[in-house]
């Protein structure tokens, strides 16, 4: 990132308060798992997004990030999917107008950037929230 958007994104991650993580894993060893954590721990409201579990890290888990918008204004998506599945997910988080999409750490989709600058939203690709929450000193 340059140092331009690393402070539009420093802003963004300072007034954000929900983080819908979809992908989000029950399991520890995962990094989904981890990072969900960590940024629960730095006081971020997380909304799981993964229909194959019920709760995550004691929240309710949604079936899809529309279902997890019903009941919560997101306020930053973090993208825990594959390349290839990560552009569904951000044409899903679009009209949700989010204040920023986020894929994580080997996700990366041009394309989908693309429709989101299109859309007005910042959008962070290939880069780890957690390590980057951490580095700009949110």
């Amino acid at each position: 990132m340059t140092p331009a958007e690393e402070d539009a994104v420093r802003e963004v991650l300072r007034g954000a308060r929900t983080i819908a993580v979809v992908g989000l894993s029950p399991n520890p060893m995962r990094p989904s798992h981890s990072v969900a954590r960590y940024l629960q721990r730095a006081g971020y409201r997380i909304v799981p997004v993964n229909p194959g579990h019920d709760t995550v890290l004691g929240e309710k888990s949604y079936r899809t990030l529309s279902d997890a918008a019903r009941d919560h204004t997101i306020d930053v998506v973090d993208v825990f999917r594959r390349s290839e599945h990560a552009g569904a997910v951000v044409d899903e988080a679009i009209p949700l107008k989010p204040q920023l999409i986020w894929l994580q750490q080997g996700v990366v989709d041009p394309v989908a950037q693309a429709r989101a600058a299109k859309a007005g939203i910042p959008f962070v690709m290939d880069h780890c929230l957690a390590v980057e929450h951490r580095q700009l000193g949110v």
